[in-house]
């Protein structure tokens, strides 16, 4: 792979999508970059400066969220946003191909993903899909993580009794960590300064992507991960 430099800061990558997601929020959506004359425009190229792994959910149509428009976002997106070689190459595709200078991880509440794996670390999980089962296995150490923290009594995980939207932040924190650890190429990437990865949580009521946590140089609010 070669070495692309990036067209903007992470930090200038991050402020331009925000400023879309406060449009989307508010009402006030531009729809930018949706006309004949883009189309045209990346026929023979694509130049995005952000780099998006979200969760499948049909309710996190990222470019709508971000009011952006074709050729802004590189996007990969699976069932709870579980890190897949396929992920990673592409993350990294978008990195060092393409000069992205930010990669977002997008979690949503009411996380139909984050509710599978809660029921596949209780005491009688629903049968389901042995595809299905490998995929959520790496959501469930999340849910350990927080009903152990808080329960001692039994290492199953009662639904009623864990907050699913944490679970999904641990999760969150824990799917950028391990893009970090599969991929030389994107930490390399933001030891240089030319890569930040966000984090975030998207309010379906609200419409707003949360940040809860970042490595690399941009400067944001985070909110608590618990």
């Amino acid at each position: 792979m070669s070495d692309k430099s990036p067209r903007v800061t992470p930090q200038q990558a991050w402020d331009t999508l925000i400023s879309g997601n406060e449009r989307f929020i508010t009402g006030g959506s531009a729809h930018p970059n949706q006309n004949v004359e883009r189309r045209s425009e990346l026929v023979n190229q694509q130049t995005p400066d952000v780099a998006l792994f979200g969760c499948s959910d049909s309710r996190l149509a990222a470019e709508i969220i971000f009011d952006c428009g074709l050729g802004d976002l590189f996007i990969a997106r699976n069932m709870g946003h579980v890190v897949a070689e396929s992920i990673t190459a592409s993350m990294e595709y978008a990195v060092t191909e393409l000069g992205a200078s930010l990669i977002v991880v997008l979690a949503h509440d009411s996380c139909g993903a984050v509710a599978a794996a809660i029921d596949q670390s209780s005491r009688t999980p629903a049968a389901t899909t042995k595809s299905v089962k490998h995929t959520l296995a790496p959501i469930q150490p999340a849910v350990q993580q927080l009903w152990l923290r808080d329960n001692t009594d039994t290492p199953y995980a009662d639904a009623a009794k864990i907050d699913a939207n944490a679970v999904g932040r641990l999760h969150l924190s824990a799917t950028v960590n391990e893009l970090l650890r599969t991929s030389r190429a994107i930490s390399d990437a933001v030891d240089s300064g030319k890569l930040a990865i966000v984090g975030c949580q998207y309010r379906l009521t609200e419409g707003r992507a949360v940040p809860y946590t970042v490595v690399g140089p941009v400067e944001l609010e985070l909110a608590p991960l618990n």
